[in-house]
């Protein structure tokens, strides 16, 4: 079953043995691909052109268009609700605001000054341990609020070295 979250409105949808079930009823439904990310759905005999537009890396959030109505939908399945009701959901979405090291080492290159904004995945320093560069990679988006090493620093594990925000 998936909750479906559209605009103040909870939908339950859940699609078993070929019937659409919509808040705990067998509903009358029928979906034609018209293109590529647009659909026409028939559901009670009530017409409906849905276009996706955009949608989050994860398959959980997306835009969608609803009959030219630009709308927010926000989906979560059983796993994603049992995450929620022990509080683990909470967890996944803090924004990490500093970066710590993972290890002992010194810092041979920062990559990233004060006030860049970075995405997951950008290079922010270069930490040299046990003879190995390792690439220290932002862990999400973010700007970085401050620097708190020097290149040639030998640093401890789990020393400050950016802060975000």
């Amino acid at each position: 079953m998936l909750h479906i979250k559209i605009k103040d409105q909870d939908f339950q949808f859940d699609y078993h043995q070929g019937e659409v079930i919509l808040q705990g009823k067998a509903v009358n439904a029928d979906a034609v691909k018209l293109a590529p990310n647009k659909y026409h759905v028939l559901i009670n005999h009530q017409s409906y052109t849905i276009e996706l537009l955009e949608k989050s890396e994860n398959g959980k959030t997306m835009q969608i268009l609803v009959n030219g109505v630009k709308q927010e939908v926000s989906i979560k399945d059983k796993y994603d609700a049992l995450l929620s009701k022990l509080g683990m959901d909470k967890l996944m979405s803090n924004k990490a605001n500093v970066v710590k090291a993972p290890m002992p080492g010194l810092v041979l290159r920062v990559q990233v000054n004060v006030g860049d904004a970075v995405k997951k995945g950008d290079a922010l320093l270069v930490l040299e341990a046990m003879k190995m560069e390792n690439v220290i990679k932002a862990e999400g988006e973010g700007i970085v609020k401050a620097i708190k090493v020097n290149e040639k620093q030998a640093v401890d594990k789990n020393t400050l070295l950016i802060e975000m925000e």
